[in-house]
């Protein structure tokens, strides 16, 4: 008690003595404050934490006694694979590309392009679509396909940008290069005349890809980049994969179905010049149509000549008869793979009375689960393209680019079951039953011969160097990717694809 009343006499003296060493130094109010607060945040996230992971342990015990009791158990979401470490190399440049025309066209453009920028050790951009073109879509890149997927996936052979950086943007008065490159071009046009442009040119635009690089003649690691980027690089977007995934369990629920791409659509028949089974004032709506468009250089067409040269799509009735001679019954499941049929429900009519069980994506789902999608024909064509992969089989009444893509798609599945409709023979064959010199069963007996190697087996892609445009297509039969070594010379070294329309 006598130290603490002497407090205020000591004080000077305490200034002139050290403090013992055991007594420590006193701590001002905030100090104390602040670490007992620090110390509570502590204390309650640690429980928080715990809290959390004895929850997580008692659901897991929870599910885990109570399986026997559900008739399915818990699933458990697969872990998504590891990403490819990145390709380190020093870029030449960056690539910018805008596509053009439909889905498919683009989508093989896309592989195209990747191919290229890997070639000439580029930066790629992400793809800008075709929004100017006849379906005038508005849907980006992101709308259709998995950016994030596209870029990650494709990391250890290119790298891509998901938009030009800002100082090369006009906005910024960069002046770019544009360019359509040469179609069917091989890698020494893009290694002798492309890559030095880029020397000059920081960024080149390709204002045009679609069929700009070679079938055939490729070396093998770009040729099976060309299908990496096809089957794995690119990805629909959830959404999409998701609908897709529902219309073919429904279709598939219902028992085998067949997808049928029937190209009877307006714009097919307008640009193709095929009239055949039109009435006068379609004929002339169509034509009118075709001169709408001034991009579109071919303006007078002769439509019978163009069908009997096998180059017009079967109409509604002339598919009826190919399909019952081929074999199909009237309990077969069709789907419609296609946009607005040209005539509507009318032109369905005769094949609808001979297959009933028809249907079309409006009919097998809500429209309130297509709405987000109408007016976005590329989307739905998506659809279409998923359904079409999924089918038991595979039948396009025009070889466009849905129709190749689909084929090539089915292809590396195992060569599942697509008849590839000989349109010049069936052209022959429709005409000579129609006029009664051929009668049911001899038209059919000849509609099956034409078709028993046309069914989407191994084969050699067919090679035409000096005309390209008629040689069979890579993405309708990449047969770099279907086979290794020994393999393939078993799987095509006894087969000639030399087929026809």
């Amino acid at each position: 008690m006598e130290v603490i009343r002497s407090e205020t006499n000591n004080q000077a003296r305490s200034d002139k003595l050290p403090p013992p060493a055991s007594s420590p130094a006193p701590k001002p109010r905030v100090q104390v404050w602040f670490v007992t607060v620090c110390s509570t945040i502590l204390i309650w996230t640690c429980l928080v934490q715990l809290f959390a992971a004895g929850e997580l342990w008692r659901t897991r015990i929870f599910f885990t006694g109570q399986v026997s009791r559900f008739s399915a158990p818990v699933e458990t979401l697969p872990l998504p694979p590891p990403l490819p470490p990145p390709r380190n190399y020093t870029s030449n440049g960056i690539l910018l590309v805008s596509c053009n025309g439909g889905l498919n066209q683009m989508r093989s453009a896309i592989c195209d392009m990747v191919t290229v920028a890997r070639l000439l050790n580029l930066t790629l951009v992400v793809p800008e679509l075709d929004k100017t073109s006849f379906w005038a879509d508005p849907s980006g890149f992101e709308d259709i396909f998995d950016v994030r997927h596209f870029i990650d996936s494709l990391r250890d052979e290119v790298r891509i940008f998901r938009r030009l950086p800002k100082r090369y943007s006009s906005k910024y008065g960069y002046q770019m290069f544009e360019m359509p490159p040469v179609s069917w071009s091989d890698e020494n046009y893009y290694l002798k005349q492309v890559l030095p442009l880029f020397s000059k040119h920081k960024v080149v635009h390709f204002n045009r890809t679609d069929t700009r690089l070679a079938n055939n003649g490729l070396s093998l690691p770009l040729q099976r980049l060309r299908c990496r980027v096809n089957f794995q690089g690119l990805k629909f977007t959830p959404q999409l994969e998701a609908l897709g995934s529902k219309l073919v369990r429904i279709l598939q629920q219902r028992g085998p179905f067949v997808a049928l791409h029937l190209r009877y659509e307006m714009d097919m028949l307008a640009f193709s010049g095929c009239t055949h089974g039109c009435s006068l004032e379609e004929a002339e709506e169509l034509k009118k149509m075709r001169y709408t468009y001034p991009w579109w250089r071919e303006k007078e067409i002769n439509s019978e000549e163009r069908r009997a040269q096998g180059l017009c799509p079967l109409t509604p009735e002339e598919v009826a008869l190919v399909l019952k001679a081929l074999g199909f019954d009237r309990d077969t499941q069709i789907y419609i793979a296609a946009g607005e049929i040209y005539g509507s429900e009318h032109r369905l009519s005769v094949l609808r009375e001979a297959f009933p069980r028809i249907v079309k994506k409006e009919m097998l789902l809500e429209s309130s689960e297509l709405q987000q999608f109408q007016n976005h024909s590329s989307q739905m064509a998506a659809l279409d393209f998923m359904v079409s992969v999924a089918s038991n089989t595979f039948i396009p009444t025009y070889d466009g680019n849905m129709a190749k893509v689909v084929e090539g798609h089915r292809r590396y599945l195992g060569f599942k079951k697509t008849i590839l409709l000989h349109r010049k023979r069936l052209v022959e064959l429709l005409d000579l039953h129609t006029n009664k010199t051929l009668t049911w069963d001899q038209f059919a007996v000849a509609v099956k011969e034409a078709h028993e190697r046309r069914t989407g087996a191994p084969t050699q892609r067919r090679v035409i160097s000096d005309k390209p445009k008629e040689e069979d297509y890579f993405y309708a039969n990449p047969q770099e990717c279907l086979c290794e070594g020994t393999i393939c010379h078993d799987l095509f070294g006894h087969r000639n694809s030399s087929l026809t329309r």
